[in-house]
């Protein structure tokens, strides 16, 4: 069961990653965008790890607002979410 979620979690980061490179090279060619919405969900289902490194990587979507705010709350809920199961009860 966890090699199945780390495995999933890895196939979902790759996803995003690959969603934020193609994003980046849709603008720069002036064709349609990938919606907003759509790299946001991907960060939501686990890919936020993924998000983060594209926007470092590809130099894309780094003062985008309210992209950025969002990004970074899905993070912290995250983050919240994870302590929040391994805290020692």
């Amino acid at each position: 069961m966890i090699v199945a979620a780390a495995l999933a979690l890895l196939i979902v980061n790759l996803w995003t990653v690959w969603r934020f490179a193609d994003d980046k090279s849709r603008a720069i060619r002036g064709q349609r965008r990938v919606p907003e919405a759509n790299l946001l969900a991907l960060a939501l289902i686990g890919g936020t790890p993924g998000a983060f490194f594209a926007r470092a990587r590809f130099r894309h979507k780094t003062r985008k607002q309210p992209f950025s705010t969002w990004l970074w709350l899905i993070a912290m809920i995250q983050a919240g979410t994870l302590i929040g199961f391994a805290w020692p009860r």
